[in-house]
């Protein structure tokens, strides 16, 4: 009689190391690991964390128990580069929870991402690195000799983009660097609403800061074309920021202000609620010297609920919204008014929008996506004597709608 021998691998331990995950809606991305029985998932986060843009306090939400929490009081709380963990809090993190892998989602540069190199190194675990830097800066001495030390220890670099991979290059980077984002997105909570019609008053919409880099202003005056030429739609806007007074100043400038709704600061929970009444969503973000967009989340939320998206060439938006016939140049409102008369005038142009935001979003950045990416590449990494290649995700896959 033969006997039968199963081979039982153990699920990997990973444990993860962020402030992002304070917030129990991004935590479905490490949810969806856990859910394959493939990788057990820790998270060492700050009990309480003080969002100094939003000036907003949170404490840790735990909706999830397949993640195993630690959370810790941190030195330098709501700093996001700054920030580091009381020593025998990450130590005993360590003991508890014997993870194979460290994968630290801070910039390279951040003091955390040093200190956990530093304890990658100790304990000889792997080390991954999440980061989204995509503006080359000048930093002190210190700053680039820790930078390097986090890129001499990294096993994998994950970047959020495909600007941040090239400057890690650049900064001297040699081994494996994988392009995908920080977080998917719930398609259980970005759904598309039943039986969606175009509203007869079309609703172009915006979630986010409002402050000068997300380009705010340009929706003002591609709008003051779409009135002249006769066409009836609203501006939603949702969000909250320092230069409101400026851009309500702007809307009476353009006179569009009674176009625009002010939604003021949406709570995350109530976003899928208010994006239902969108016809199009906006990202019309514009570069700065300090900064450029390097994802833009809000468009995969609106994508996943059948939601057509434009944006413009800002930073990563072009490659994550996928079709260059919902792109404009930054900075041209004339570009903007196009692409928004387009959406208008054609219906079946709209519907085919649509539909392209649903199929990318599946195909690319669901939770479920994202998280299986990230198991595949924990199990290569581990493999130390397979020669890993550079793997990014194509810029514009194949499109789905027609020009």
């Amino acid at each position: 009689m033969n006997n039968l021998v199963t081979d039982t691998i153990s699920p990997l331990r990973v444990l993860f190391i962020t402030h992002t995950y304070i917030v129990g809606v991004n935590q479905g991305k490490l949810d969806a690991i856990a859910a394959t029985n493939k990788a057990e998932v820790g998270l060492l986060t700050p009990r309480k964390w003080k969002a100094l843009a939003w000036g907003k306090r949170f404490e840790l939400e735990i909706p999830f128990p397949r993640i195993r929490m630690f959370p810790a009081k941190v030195f330098f709380e709501g700093r996001s580069t700054v920030y580091i963990h009381p020593p025998f809090t990450t130590l005993g993190t360590l003991r508890e929870f014997q993870p194979d892998i460290l994968q630290v989602e801070q910039e390279v540069l951040a003091l955390s991402a040093f200190e956990m190199a530093l304890w990658a190194r100790l304990t000889r675990k792997a080390l991954v690195v999440f980061c989204w830097e995509n503006v080359d800066r000048e930093l002190s001495w210190f700053r680039r000799w820790m930078c390097q030390f986090v890129l001499r220890t990294a096993r994998l670099i994950i970047a959020g983009n495909s600007e941040a991979a090239e400057l890690i290059r650049k900064w001297g980077y040699t081994g494996h660097i994988e392009v995908m984002p920080q977080m998917g997105v719930d398609t259980t909570f970005f759904a598309p609403p039943p039986n969606k019609r175009r509203n007869e008053e079309f609703q172009i919409g915006f979630v986010g800061r409002l402050v000068h880099q997300k380009g705010i202003d340009l929706i003002f005056k591609a709008a003051r074309q779409l009135r002249q030429q006769g066409y009836s739609f609203k501006i939603v806007l949702c969000g909250t920021g320092v230069d409101e007074t400026e851009l309500r100043q702007e809307a009476q400038k353009q006179q569009v202000e009674d176009l625009v709704v002010w939604r003021g600061l949406v709570r995350h929970d109530e976003v899928p609620q208010e994006m239902s009444q969108f016809d199009a969503l906006v990202l019309p973000s514009r570069t700065i010297a300090t900064w450029k967009e390097q994802f833009g989340h809000v468009l995969i939320e609106a994508m996943a609920m059948g939601i057509p998206v434009v944006g413009s060439t800002c930073g990563e938006i072009p490659n994550v919204v996928g079709h260059p016939d919902l792109v404009f140049p930054e900075g041209d409102a004339d570009a903007l008014a196009k692409i928004l008369q387009r959406l208008i005038n054609d219906l079946d142009w709209w519907e085919q929008a649509k539909q392209h935001s649903c199929d990318r979003v599946h195909n690319y950045y669901t939770n479920d996506r994202i998280a299986q990416r990230l198991i595949n590449l924990w199990q290569q990494i581990l493999k130390p004597t397979k020669q890993q290649p550079l793997h990014e995700l194509p810029p514009h896959p194949v499109n789905t709608i027609s020009s």
